[in-house]
């Protein structure tokens, strides 16, 4: 192993084999998986009914008298909660490197909404009654709203702004025919759709989290790429292309794995914003790289993510608050914040 400027060091486990590791990035990681395993045991063990760290491995291995709260609602949630969080972490982290906008993400371009519009269309009109289903209904969403914002925004090449403006208009657009249709809808029907539009893991379990995580599973390769992709698009583009980078082909692939994630993670439980909007940008404050760090946005949206939820299940017994609630909430100032540095910057 040998080091470099910056904090990056060269492993060559072979001769013919080499990649670049950045010291402080490995570190966080290894810190944020810690919190992350720490968060998920105290959202296990902690709700209206206290379970001790040990009857809960107990319960996990052998089953026992706490078999239903913590095998059928609280670990499942947990997990699904997880998976959520990493993979709208990676998602707002791919989408504001093609995008080189802080600000955007899946949930503020229009992803979100495509994905939600779908999903509840599909509820709604009883064309998909399959829990298991909904991902894939999302993802189709998800991907006809980001092709159309990417077709739009296309003259003669991907600006960014024009990319982020036509995906927010697009999302207003999307989230009017939503809003439409909740009032034409019967009373109960549209109070669980309601619900499920603010997002939530109430309710959710296994049958929600084994889609995403296969989804997750099937996309890990196309993650290593991405990992050594978002390098040279940090760079303007003729440097990029001096370096031997398709950029235009690259930005697309980089989009259309972010809204798979986006989408099937908001199939999974619901459009909850503002996750993949802050993870990125928290992540690569923390481990301080020039780019925004794949496996740190996941790890950090996972850990905000199971954080919030529990919050959100215990801040007013025995009332739940949606999570996507929740972190709305919190990441409205965030937001605000956000503009007024590129204000300032400007």
């Amino acid at each position: 192993m040998s080091t470099l400027p910056g904090g990056v060091a060269v492993l060559r486990p072979r001769p013919h084999l080499s990649f670049l590791l950045h010291r402080r990035s490995a570190v966080v990681a290894v810190v944020l998986l810690v919190l992350l395993v720490v968060v998920m045991v105290v959202a296990v063990c902690v709700g209206q009914t206290f379970i001790s760290p040990g009857e809960v491995w107990r319960t996990v291995h052998s089953g026992g008298r706490y078999d239903l709260v913590v095998n059928e609602l609280r670990v499942p949630r947990v997990v699904l909660g997880a998976l959520v969080g990493g993979a709208l972490g990676v998602a707002g982290a791919l989408i504001q490197t093609v995008t080189r906008n802080p600000l955007a993400s899946p949930d503020v371009i229009g992803v979100g909404h495509g994905a939600a519009a779908a999903t509840v269309l599909a509820l709604a009109s009883g064309v998909v009654r399959s829990p298991g289903a909904m991902p894939f209904v999302s993802v189709a969403g998800g991907l006809v709203a980001a092709a159309i914002v990417y077709v739009l925004a296309w003259r003669r090449g991907m600006h960014a702004n024009r990319f982020v403006l036509i995906g927010v208009g697009i999302g207003v657009a999307l989230s009017a025919i939503v809003q439409l249709y909740l009032t034409d809808s019967q009373l109960e029907a549209a109070e669980q759709l309601k619900l499920w539009l603010t997002g939530s893991l109430n309710g959710r379990g296994w049958e929600q989290a084994w889609p995403l995580a296969v989804v997750l599973a099937v996309c890990l390769p196309a993650l290593v790429w991405a990992g050594r992709a978002v390098r040279p698009l940090g760079l303007d583009d003729d440097t990029a292309a001096g370096l031997g980078v398709r950029v235009q082909r690259t930005r697309l692939g980089l989009t259309v794995l972010g809204v798979v994630l986006a989408a099937t993670a908001t199939g999974a439980a619901g459009p909850i914003g503002f996750v993949a909007l802050t993870a990125p940008q928290l992540a690569r404050r923390i481990t301080r790289t020039p780019q925004l760090p794949l496996l740190g946005s996941a790890l950090t949206g996972a850990l905000v993510l199971v954080a919030a939820d529990l919050a959100a299940r215990t801040l007013l017994p025995p009332v739940e608050i949606p999570v996507g609630a929740l972190t709305a909430l919190v990441g409205a100032p965030y937001l605000l914040w956000l503009l007024g540095r590129s204000n300032e910057r400007r």
